[in-house]
């Protein structure tokens, strides 16, 4: 099997399982701007892994943008050694904009599967957000570089990032 083999059928199962997790009210949000994440590279074990997240969240390419910070946890098959990846998104809210500062804070929980064999990639179906009102698009798209398989349950928490940490 190839690492683009892999990567294919990873992606194509979270994609297949979107729509068992994906929220019905999902059809009626409008695309709020991207939320931008790098992750820190680590060590996966077989059982999971947790993984250092710090994202921006900009509504237009022309802002700097509001600073999150956070983890990516995964529960099931998750193993092998990556380094430093990038996971993006789109936002959608139940509204336009704008959208109140910290209102990306909150839990999101769903699946995730990814593959790298030198570079690789993966797919994060996740739904949650601040009191559910935020929520991030269902496929999320993964890059990354390493020697790693993932088929698990993802937990992500954002925060907002602060300097003086």
């Amino acid at each position: 099997m190839t690492g683009t083999w892999i990567r294919a059928a990873m992606i194509a199962s979270v994609a297949g399982a979107m729509g068992a997790v994906s929220p019905a009210s999902a059809s009626e949000a409008v695309a709020v701007g991207h939320l931008d994440c790098g992750i820190r590279g680590g060590v996966s074990f077989i059982f999971g892994s947790t993984k250092e997240l710090r994202c921006v969240f900009r509504s237009r390419l022309d802002t700097e943008g509001e600073l999150y910070e956070g983890q990516i946890k995964k529960y099931g098959l998750d193993i092998g050694m990556t380094n430093n990846a990038r996971l993006t998104w789109v936002v959608l809210a139940p509204t336009e904009l704008p959208i109140k500062e910290g209102a990306l804070m909150g839990q999101y929980v769903g699946v995730a599967a990814d593959a790298s064999l030198g570079v690789g990639g993966g797919a994060n179906v996740l739904i949650g957000g601040s009191n559910s009102t935020i929520s991030l698009q269902p496929l999320s798209v993964q890059e990354e570089t390493g020697l790693n398989a993932a088929l698990a349950v993802a937990e992500v928490e954002l925060v907002p990032f602060h300097e003086d940490h």
